[in-house]
């Protein structure tokens, strides 16, 4: 009997010296994330310090996805003998020149997919890849200080597709106003002189005209997590059916060195995208028989930072 109890402490001793080793543990731990979460926030507000320096900045993000899939003798599809693969890109880039009394931003978007469908048993289909999305952006905005948070700007962007059509159509917009930075991570531009020139060929039918542009540009960074959304939207003073707006989202979360996975979204509305579409079908189309649908794309994917 006392040897029982005697094993009975034993284990219950041995019991309590493991859970204060485990409390003792975790409050070290505690106390290392604590040290990690102050040490990361110093670093944090040296970067802000760092991005407020004169001088330019450059920064790319790039997301890449992609799947490939084959089927033989499966026979629950309509295609039992398939293959299927499909890619995509999408690239972010700016190179900022900030100045005491001045800045210029410049950006660039590419986005780019690619999908496939092989039937094998219809010789005549078409096995290559073809192009799914194709978007292309690039714009330049400078801006002369009038305050801290003000700036008389100028604005020139462009739109339009890069494999395939370039510039058939593209949307190119010049104007002038000002430029509202009501803190460092959000841009606001405000331009109610800008001519959006559209060019086309052949027997498409688009329009230039005079209107107001407006622009939202917001990025933030932390913990490793990357954001960035740009509205872009221009409204026509001879109506709205010559107004257009691009909204485009991109995400990413860096979870080793530079290396992490991405998400990019986008919307966009242009009715004279839509009419000349509906014309290929019927040539009767007007912009009062049409629908402009909403327009949109997204990619998920391995995400690469550079700085």
């Amino acid at each position: 009997m006392k040897k029982l109890l005697l094993i009975f402490l034993l284990i219950l001793g041995f019991g309590v010296s493991n859970a204060q080793t485990k409390e003792e543990l975790q409050a070290l731990k505690k106390e290392k994330n604590d040290s990690i979460d102050a040490l990361k926030a110093k670093a944090d507000d040296i970067q802000g310090q760092i991005d407020a320096l004169p001088g330019w900045r450059l920064k790319a993000t790039g997301t890449i996805g992609g799947s490939v899939s084959g089927f033989n003798n499966w026979y629950s599809k309509e295609s039992p003998n398939s293959s299927v693969g499909n890619f995509g890109i999408n690239i972010n880039a700016f190179a900022d020149r900030m100045e005491d009394k001045y800045f210029w931003k410049n950006a660039v978007n590419v986005n780019i997919g690619w999908v496939k469908f092989d039937d094998k048993d219809d010789p005549s289909d078409n096995d290559s890849y073809e192009v799914a999305t194709d978007v292309f952006s690039l714009s330049s905005l400078y801006g002369y200080k009038v305050s801290e948070k003000f700036a008389v700007s100028a604005l020139m962007e462009y739109r339009s597709t890069l494999v395939n059509n370039f510039n058939d159509p593209g949307f190119l917009d010049l104007g002038v106003g000002g430029t509202w930075t009501p803190f460092s991570n959000l841009v606001v531009v405000i331009h109610p002189a800008n001519y959006n020139f559209v060019f086309s060929s052949g027997d498409a039918e688009y329009d230039s005209t005079f209107g107001a542009k407006i622009v939202a540009d917001y990025t933030r960074s932390y913990k490793g997590l990357n954001f960035k959304s740009n509205l872009s939207v221009f409204m026509s003073y001879e109506g709205s059916d010559y107004s257009n707006y691009t909204w485009t989202n991109s995400f990413s979360y860096t979870f080793w060195k530079s290396i992490g996975v991405g998400f990019d979204f986008g919307l966009r509305k242009n009715k004279q995208e839509a009419l000349n579409y509906e014309l290929k079908s019927d040539p009767d189309a007007t912009f009062g028989s049409i629908d402009n649908e909403l327009q949109s794309y997204w990619l998920i994917g391995l995400n690469i930072t550079l700085d």
